[in-house]
């Protein structure tokens, strides 16, 4: 069984996420969404709250596994079997994070990360910008997956 993570802070889960995720379940048997609990971000939704939203929306998808962690991403690829890390990339500046992130994943761990390129439509969608609208009230609905409930 092809097994990937795809691993994030998911503060709020967009359509940027749901694309990485269905595109991957094109070539992979099983896709671990892994929300990482990082002490250093401000996060708008606590870790139990997104864990629930991103479940109770892929609930009718047996492929898909919704997971927090607290250790390195490697660690949590460890414990769930994958052998596959997916990150979704937006712009050279991520490319350039995520290839180091990926060499070094590779060297201590032996696990690739395979990058999927986001939709052009989709670049500018952000969880940073989706919050800050939360923050002013305004309505996200176009930028979260249609059926996700916040």
């Amino acid at each position: 069984m092809r097994r990937a993570i795809f691993p994030g802070t998911f503060d709020p889960f967009t359509i940027g996420h749901y694309s990485v995720v269905q595109r991957t379940l094109t070539f992979m048997d099983e896709v671990v969404i892994g929300i990482g609990i990082n002490e250093n971000k401000n996060t708008y939704f606590p870790i139990e709250k997104r864990v629930e939203m991103i479940r109770k929306f892929y609930k009718d998808e047996p492929r898909i596994k919704v997971e927090s962690y607290d250790c390195l991403t490697i660690d949590f690829a460890r414990q769930v079997d994958a052998q596959f890390i997916v990150r979704g990339i937006r712009t050279v500046k991520d490319f350039e994070y995520e290839e180091t992130i990926a060499d070094i994943n590779r060297k201590l761990a032996g696990i690739e990360t395979i990058l999927l390129f986001t939709e052009p439509e989709l670049t500018c969608v952000s969880s940073t910008i989706v919050r800050e609208l939360l923050g002013y009230n305004k309505d996200i609905s176009m930028f979260i997956p249609k059926g996700m409930e916040m």
